[in-house]
């Protein structure tokens, strides 16, 4: 874990994937915050399926795919065809959150650094290229909260989607270091309630006002004059500024772009590889997701669910796309790669 500035307080989802000799150790953010238990993954296999079970959201999976892939290089380094292996278990780990591209950008910076190297080899340098991405992904984080802190006013209420993990830390470390005094409005973000439990929960760790709302009552909230601005992480960015991000922020977007609140969406970077919105797969789970809460069913039992996981926000309804290189209007997304070209992308959360 990086140093963090002295009066910065760490919330404790910012530390949830932990290596090991043993395997990779995820704190269950299911569970979280009323119990903390630790998933302990033994096996590829073992990561890609908390992953999809949702242990762990938002940067966590981009963590434990890069230990996933350090699990993958202790065993391929015993394995005739190490390589192979590799790439099998990266397939494997970028399948599990098909919208997000997390896991596809920790695979190939683990698979770049091992391309070459001798089988016995593979697990230390896995192991350091890891650590790295681990490292610059919090780095990044950092200094795109600065640029979003940027953005807001001194005393911002500043309404938030889902769990923007280290992207929502980065801003209110940013925000707290400028002296500014933000103030936070959650969503409970159904049906796994991550904003209800993970988002109000660090807000509330890192001392700044916070109030929840159900997922019905924000556009009221914007109507009245009560939000000054709308900040949300992203699954994905495309390159024509569509912002893919957990199933609600079109309609948030669409309700602030209506009522005249900025909606400012962070990513540390665009996928150069979407073009458009159309070219990001969309997740959908099993509806009986949506049947329940917290383990308990609340819906009829006589009726269906349907749970598309994540949503497409048209450019239109974007104000900023902020980044790790700072801010962009949605339309000007390709200064992004022009402004540093020689740098290959890494690292951008669910």
């Amino acid at each position: 874990m990086p140093p963090l500035a002295d009066d910065a307080l760490l919330p404790t989802l910012a530390d949830s994937v932990r290596p090991d000799e043993d395997g990779v150790h995820i704190l269950d953010r299911r569970a979280f915050p009323f119990q903390q238990h630790w998933v302990h993954a033994r096996t590829v296999d073992d990561v890609a399926t908390a992953i999809e079970d949702m242990v762990t959201q938002s940067s966590g999976p981009y963590f434990a795919v890069l230990w996933g892939m350090v699990l993958a290089a202790r065993d391929a380094a015993h394995r005739p065809d190490p390589h192979t292996h590799m790439h099998h278990a990266a397939a494997r780990l970028v399948r599990t959150r098909p919208t997000n591209d997390q896991p596809r950008i920790a695979t190939e910076h683990v698979l770049r650094a091992t391309a070459d190297c001798a089988a016995a080899d593979l697990p230390g340098i896995a192991e350091t290229a890891a650590r790295e991405a681990e490292r610059e992904y919090r780095d990044r984080s950092a200094r795109m909260g600065r640029a979003a802190a940027d953005l807001l006013d001194d005393d911002a209420r500043v309404l938030t989607h889902c769990w923007g993990d280290l992207y929502l830390v980065g801003l209110v470390h940013a925000a707290q270091q400028q002296g500014k005094h933000l103030s936070f409005v959650c969503t409970e973000t159904r049906p796994y309630l991550q904003g209800a439990r993970l988002t109000a929960h660090t807000l509330a760790e890192l001392d700044v006002p916070t109030t929840l709302v159900t997922d019905a009552m924000p556009a009221a909230l914007l109507r009245a004059g009560d939000i000054d601005a709308l900040v949300t992480a992203s699954d994905r960015i495309s390159m024509d500024g569509h912002v893919i991000n957990k199933i609600g922020t079109l309609q948030l977007a669409v309700a602030a772009h209506t009522f005249g609140v900025p909606f400012h969406a962070l990513c540390h970077a665009p996928d150069p590889d979407s073009p458009t919105g159309a070219d990001v797969p969309i997740e959908f789970r099993d509806g009986d997701e949506v049947l329940h809460a917290l383990g308990h069913r609340t819906a009829s039992p006589l009726v269906e669910g349907r749970y598309p996981a994540f949503d497409v926000t048209d450019p239109r309804f974007v104000t900023t796309v902020v980044t790790d290189r700072g801010a962009y209007p949605p339309g000007d997304l390709a200064g992004y790669w022009t402004a540093q070209p020689q740098q290959h992308r890494q690292g951008t959360p669910q």
